[in-house]
């Protein structure tokens, strides 16, 4: 796959996230944070075990047991961010988490730098933070006061970033990214039935009134979106990955202004231009300069 189409899947991987940001949001009226973590990334499981399967026949060599515990820690990372995401929407605005979640934009070359001394190509600095201006910019160029809601979605876009890191540094050495996605989907589904018996009382009614809630998310978000962004990362960097991925806002806001009615202000338009700007700079200027350097 060449880095060009890995970089289109990424784009659809946030497109999904963006239209499912109102699944997520609307099933808090019906079941706690935890229970919709579980069944959501369990539906997540059923969903790609097929293609998990199939990928293990046409595997030339077995996955290492150093491959299955990589795949259970970048598993945690993605119920830490999940969890963290699901508790603090339900003490903040929309607005609020949606900038702050895409703080992870930021965070994904900070976070390489710090644990791995790895620098990117330094076009991402100025992207990174054009994309996460752009998000500022959509979520109503303002915030209404931090709770800490706003406080567990940072600490949510932190453990996105890790993930998206960890993707890069342990998933993809196994050239296996459906049984990865497979794995960390089991491993949210498990944590989160865990927590959801020391912390929640659930009964089946609150489930099936949020069971198209679930389903998208489970079938849709996670297990199409989250198995997209493990291939697409197959080619491409992490710091790539995260500002494409950045591009959740702009679908979500696309979307609302399509099925619901909705207008983008100035204001909104500018953000969307630039996470526009972000993901092309990104993509073209790097390559533009390679072809520069081998031209004779």
């Amino acid at each position: 796959m060449t880095h060009g189409r890995a970089n289109i899947l990424l784009l659809v991987a946030g497109a999904i996230w963006g239209f499912g940001f109102v699944a997520q949001s609307s099933a808090m009226a019906s079941v706690g944070p935890f229970m919709f973590v579980s069944l959501r990334f369990f539906l997540a499981a059923l969903t790609v075990i097929p293609l998990a399967l199939r990928e293990a026949r046409a595997a030339p060599v077995k996955l290492t047991r150093a491959d299955y515990n990589g795949f259970f820690f970048i598993g945690v990372l993605l119920f830490a961010g999940a969890a963290l995401q699901q508790i603090g929407m339900q003490t903040t605005s929309v607005t609020n988490a949606g900038f702050l979640t895409g703080l992870y934009v930021v965070m994904v070359p900070f976070l390489a730098v710090i644990l791995f001394w790895q620098w990117p190509h330094p076009i991402v600095w100025p992207c990174a933070l054009a994309a996460l201006a752009g998000i500022f910019l959509l979520s109503g160029g303002h915030l209404d006061g931090l709770t800490i809601g706003d406080w567990l979605i940072v600490a949510c876009a932190v453990f996105w970033a890790l993930q998206i890191i960890f993707i890069n540094r342990l998933g993809m050495k196994s050239g296996r990214p459906i049984m990865l996605s497979f794995v960390q989907f089991m491993v949210c589904g498990v944590l989160g039935l865990v927590a959801t018996s020391f912390t929640e009382r659930s009964e089946l009614f609150s489930i099936l009134a949020a069971a198209p809630e679930i389903l998208f998310a489970g079938v849709i978000s996670s297990g199409i979106g989250f198995t997209l962004q493990a291939v697409g990362q197959r080619f491409t960097t992490a710091p790539q990955a995260a500002i494409m991925l950045s591009s959740e806002a702009l679908f979500a806001a696309l979307f609302g202004a399509m099925l619901l009615g909705e207008r983008l202000s100035l204001q909104g338009s500018v953000g969307c231009a630039l996470i526009f700007l972000a993901m092309i700079a990104v993509e073209l200027i790097p390559a533009l300069r390679s072809r520069a350097r081998v031209r004779p």
